[in-house]
């Protein structure tokens, strides 16, 4: 076979594929565009096909990465292009992206590591479609010993159940707690049911000493602090 003929057989994308590779690892991922990024995940998923285009298609369909990264899986099926086997390799990217914040806060003192704190909160919960209830569980020193998803609800509600979280907080032998919950409305402004809620939690761990240190609110515009508000 001829040279020519070669480089007739050889699909275009190939040589894309090497240069973006290149600029990754010459010039790191601030030298890329976000679908650039995104076509190196898509390129080990996609090995015969220019992932470019999709890739393009894929941000606009759900406005950036954090939505996409955020995304459930039988949305990101409903793409065409992406098949249950790429989907799975997005969603697998956000769980290992998720867990290495997480350890970054486990076995620490959360209250001094806030910056850290409001970053895996927002990249966990501030693009998720439904409401969820999360509770940080800390010891004696303010280390995160356990981090929970305690309910998820609707699009604009999550029961919150002070008893069961009570009595969750004695199993693990916490002293305080975090509470954190989600706003997919996008304004993380406490509603008065969320003030309402958060002081019955209050009340209900003052006799076993269990101290409320906040209530985060998160968004994808941003997040608030009942502390900070002066609400607890």
């Amino acid at each position: 076979m001829s040279n020519s003929a070669a480089k007739e057989e050889t699909p275009h994308y190939h040589g894309h594929r090497d240069r973006l590779r290149e600029r990754f690892l010459e010039s790191g991922p601030d030298a890329l565009q976000d679908y650039e990024l995104l076509e190196l995940i898509l390129f080990s998923a996609i090995p015969r096909r220019d992932v470019k285009p999709l890739a393009k298609d894929i941000l606009k369909t759900f406005g950036g990465l954090p939505e996409l990264m955020n995304a459930p899986l039988e949305q990101l099926t409903k793409i065409e292009g992406i098949s249950e086997k790429t989907a799975i390799l997005l969603r697998t990217m956000t769980a290992v992206s998720h867990r290495a914040l997480k350890n970054e806060l486990m076995q620490k003192p959360v209250l001094n590591s806030w910056t850290r704190l409001m970053d895996y909160c927002q990249s966990t919960m501030a693009h998720e479609t439904k409401e969820h209830f999360r509770i940080l569980f800390l010891n004696k020193k303010n280390e995160m010993i356990a981090d929970e998803i305690q309910n998820s609800g609707t699009v604009d509600h999550t029961p919150a159940y002070p008893r069961e979280i009570m009595k969750r907080a004695l199993e693990l032998g916490a002293t305080a707690l975090i509470l954190v919950h989600n706003h997919p409305s996008g304004d993380p402004r406490p509603s008065e049911a969320d003030v309402d809620m958060t002081r019955a939690i209050v009340r209900a761990g003052e006799p076993f000493s269990i101290v409320i240190h906040d209530h985060i609110v998160v968004s994808k515009n941003g997040y608030s602090s009942f502390k900070n508000l002066g609400l607890i």
